[in-house]
């Protein structure tokens, strides 16, 4: 098929669709000999038919008939698209637009090209592509719209190298920032801690104290369990009252250690360590935004 300007891996392209189209073509001929071959059998028994029957025997063949053609041309057009998806898929990858001209279809010149070419050099092919497997995708010549793409694909993917590059250094600074951060609370906290641990040091003795003297007096209250109903109401009395005063100095102590925090607040150390995070916080939210600017889907 020379004269098309077709490569033998397109020539065996062609070679390969007119089988296919050639054994569908038989099968549906088949089919249609066969309902000829129906109405032979089941209709034409008599030795004479009036016109009416052999109007009516005519017109249900026609119908017969009818349905297989269209079936067959509709079969045909609907396997053609099929045919034109891969193609243009195949093209697709390549950032290619195919065209095609529909009035080349019914170019009788090409189209007796294509039946002498069935005739002749399609019955010496079949033979020799027998063994053959289902054919890869070709690579395209280097040259014309291929090396136009190509290098645009270079183009693209050195710019996407330089986006990339820029975004890891975005968030090489990000990660820096948030290291920061974490030191700067990290900080923080130890202050925090080392004053109250002081704070707290102070109300456990002087909860301690007030948990021996609460034991104290429940071993005295032990102790005067047999004596008079006297004593022990007394004994009772004495540990009530101690509970409300442990109650009150632990009110107090909750107290003070408010009034400590609110002066922790004040000092110098906290507001300085306030502003140090405050300004981290800013630099984190200004680097988000420039990285949803060069990166917005992520």
């Amino acid at each position: 098929m020379a004269e098309f300007g077709f490569n033998e891996h397109h020539q065996n392209e062609v070679i390969n669709y007119m089988r296919f189209a050639r054994s569908k073509r038989v099968l549906r001929l088949k089919t249609i000999d066969s309902c000829f071959e129906e109405l032979k059998d089941s209709r034409l028994v008599e030795g004479t038919f009036t016109v009416e029957e052999v109007r009516e025997m005519l017109d249900g063949l026609q119908a017969v008939v009818r349905g297989e053609v269209e079936m067959e041309l509709i079969n045909t057009a609907h396997t053609n698209v099929l045919l034109l998806r891969q193609l243009f898929s195949q093209a697709e990858k390549f950032y290619l637009r195919l065209q095609s001209d529909i009035s080349e279809l019914e170019n009788r010149e090409l189209l007796e090209q294509v039946a002498e070419f069935e005739k002749t050099d399609f019955k010496t092919t079949d033979k020799k592509n027998q063994e053959t497997g289902k054919p890869k995708l070709a690579p395209l010549n280097e040259g014309g719209v291929s090396e136009l793409l190509n290098k645009e694909i270079v183009r693209l993917q050195e710019e996407n190298d330089k986006l990339k590059s820029r975004l890891r250094t975005l968030e090489s600074q990000a990660m820096s920032a948030l290291d920061e951060k974490t030191r700067a609370e990290r900080a923080l906290k130890d202050i925090q801690k080392v004053q109250g641990d002081q704070q707290l040091a102070s109300q456990s003795q002087e909860i301690s104290s007030l948990e021996d003297t609460v034991a104290a007096l429940r071993e005295d209250y032990e102790r005067s369990l047999s004596a008079n109903a006297v004593s022990q109401k007394d004994l009772q009395e004495n540990l009530i009252s101690a509970k409300h005063e442990l109650l009150r100095v632990q009110e107090q102590l909750a107290l003070a250690e408010k009034e400590l925090e609110k002066k922790f607040q004040q000092t110098a150390a906290y507001r300085n360590m306030k502003e140090i995070l405050t300004k981290k916080n800013e630099q984190i939210k200004d680097i988000r935004k420039r990285l949803q600017r060069y990166e917005p889907n992520e």
